[in-house]
């Protein structure tokens, strides 16, 4: 289906005004944001992404559908850009960034995941258009991702065995001993990187890895690329102000991991039975959203173990 020019302008200027005033904001304050003001951004972000589906609603061709997908492929990249937060907390901690150098790297590594996101869309459209047996072949891999997720224990980050690290570490020499959060430093007429650098390496490569789980969910909800497209990019770019607002709040996402997990799983299946059984997308929507609700409320209502407590404190 061919997407009017007009939903494009509309997505682009709703998009670029609120990025613009986050960033804005975010400059004026240096990089460093209070949970009150982490909390409110976030607000704006999710109203904005929810705000787009009510136009998408009442003026996208087949808008009612449309709607629809596009909320229900929003819910799993947020799902899964939460997630993805505990493993940003974990490299920031891993490199010791301090708090106010944090802010710059998780824009430029949310820039970088956006450049990333729409090429994979892009391609994963084109692969599903070309070839389709690709279907089972993301069915597949979404699977794995959730028995895997399922099966995990708590992530520890090792930055020396990553391959864009390493690459990295060969083509600049890294200066470890400055305190700045430039990703590069000119000394005695020489170019070194920073760890800056090397942790916005370790951000964006993980975001590929991120990517392969979360292209393939969303595929699986819509093969349009305008909704794919949209849905990806108002979640993704609310991480930064939701990472300094989760900060405080982890403890009500600790079983997020395992309703994810299901979530992968029932998508993933629903992919390998899709020839066969055709699951309407508002009952995806309703599973995506029952799922994510029962992972928080369990959260809150099962209490921690004091071995847990004290790992996450570790972790901030």
């Amino acid at each position: 289906m061919e997407v009017h020019f007009l939903f494009w302008v509309i997505f682009a200027v709703l998009f670029i005004v609120v990025f613009a005033l986050d960033m804005m904001y975010a400059s004026h304050h240096h990089g460093e944001i209070n949970i009150k003001a982490a909390v409110m951004w976030s607000v704006i972000w999710i109203a904005a992404g929810f705000a787009f589906a009510i136009l998408i609603f009442y003026y996208f061709p087949d808008g009612h559908t449309k709607s629809f997908e596009y909320i229900a492929a929003y819910l799993i990249e947020k799902s899964l850009s939460v997630d993805n937060l505990f493993v940003f907390l974990l490299i920031f901690g891993a490199m010791q960034i301090p708090d106010n150098h944090q802010h710059r790297i998780l824009m430029w590594g949310i820039i970088g995941a956006v450049v990333l996101r729409i090429a994979f869309i892009l391609v994963g459209v084109e692969l599903l258009k070309m070839f389709s047996f690709m279907i089972y072949v993301f069915g597949i891999i979404l699977v794995v991702t959730a028995v895997k997720m399922l099966l995990s224990k708590d992530e520890e980050i090792h930055p020396d065995n990553n391959f864009f690290v390493k690459l990295t570490k060969k083509l600049f020499p890294v200066k470890t001993d400055v305190n700045t959060d430039h990703f590069f430093v000119k000394q005695n007429g020489k170019l070194y990187a920073t760890l800056a650098f090397i942790t916005l390496v370790l951000i964006e490569s993980t975001d590929v890895i991120f990517a392969v789980d979360s292209i393939p969910a969303v595929l699986a909800i819509t093969h349009d690329p305008f909704i794919a497209i949209t849905s990806n990019l108002f979640a993704i770019l609310g991480l930064r102000s939701l990472f300094f607002a989760l900060v405080g709040i982890l403890n009500l996402f600790r079983y997020l991991k395992y309703g994810i997990s299901f979530i992968l799983l029932f998508i993933g299946v629903k992919m390998l039975i899709s020839n066969f059984v055709h699951i309407h997308v508002q009952i995806s929507l309703i599973v995506i959203v029952a799922t994510l609700a029962i992972s928080v409320f369990a959260s809150v209502v099962i209490k921690e173990d004091e071995e847990s407590k004290a790992k996450r404190k570790k972790k901030k």
